[in-house]
């Protein structure tokens, strides 16, 4: 076996290295290169619209199940409220949940909102299953980072800007774009009399009780839509079996 030949260095040359590896420490120790965050003692910087923990208002739940249809991992599921109230909410299972915020990208009462929270620990699956009273405030924080920490690139090199300050995890929400809808039924002849769309309206706005125009003279069962009552949510229209309820522009 061939042996990997060594060149000799003389003094001279041993001398520039080691001065060389000096002066890379002593500028590490003023300018650190180094893209570690010393977490928990210091969090990176999140943008107000990081993915992270949930919360939830349900003064502003217009109960449209929005969230759950739309959840493409089926971590949220809906829970009833206890009596009067007889409404439902969301519950979250960060099991399932891969934060991906759609549910809160179709929220449209704004009842969903985003944290920068991304470390709740839990200590068996079990815990991850968030009912919707603890979605209401947020979990306990124990927080010992006293630095901001974000990345920046100068000179084609990455490099750590550290700030005396605490990250706030909590971010005023953006109002919702509020576009007035409501339910309406485009082919009354198609319509089953099947009464679901009675049935899952939250606001008593679609009945078959009324007389005016809801027995027709062949006997088959129409429903009427209250616009005035109408909240505009969709579920109607997502029960349907006929399909033939839609959601348009209030005053169409």
């Amino acid at each position: 076996m061939k042996k990997v030949s060594v060149s000799e260095q003389g003094l001279v040359e041993k001398a520039k290295r080691h001065a060389a590896a000096v002066g890379v420490a002593m500028k590490e120790s003023v300018t650190p290169l180094t893209a570690t965050v010393f977490y928990p003692r210091e969090r990176k910087k999140m943008p107000d619209n990081f993915r992270g923990y949930l919360l939830f208002d349900p003064e502003k739940c217009i109960n449209c199940w929005e969230c759950a249809f739309i959840c493409p991992a089926n971590a949220i599921q809906m829970k009833k409220a206890p009596a009067p109230n007889n409404r439902f909410y969301p519950t979250v299972d960060y099991g399932k949940c891969i934060f991906c915020h759609f549910c809160i990208d179709s929220c449209s009462g704004g009842a969903l909102r985003t944290t920068k929270i991304h470390d709740v620990a839990y200590r068996e699956m079990g815990e991850m299953l968030t009912l919707t009273e603890e979605m209401i405030e947020p979990p306990e924080i124990i927080r010992e980072d006293k630095k901001s920490v974000e990345y920046e690139i100068k000179k084609d090199d990455l490099h750590l800007k550290r700030t005396r300050e605490v990250d706030g995890l909590f971010v005023e929400p953006t109002p919702p774009v509020e576009i007035p809808m409501v339910s309406q039924c485009v082919d009354r002849a198609s319509c089953l009399g099947c009464r679901v769309c009675e049935e899952v309206c939250e606001s008593g706005a679609i009945s078959s009780s009324s007389a005016e125009g809801v027995l027709e003279a062949e006997g088959v069962l129409r429903m009427k839509i209250d616009i005035e009552k109408c909240t505009g949510c969709g579920l109607c229209v997502k029960e349907c079996s006929m399909q033939i309820l839609r959601l348009v522009r209030r005053g169409k």
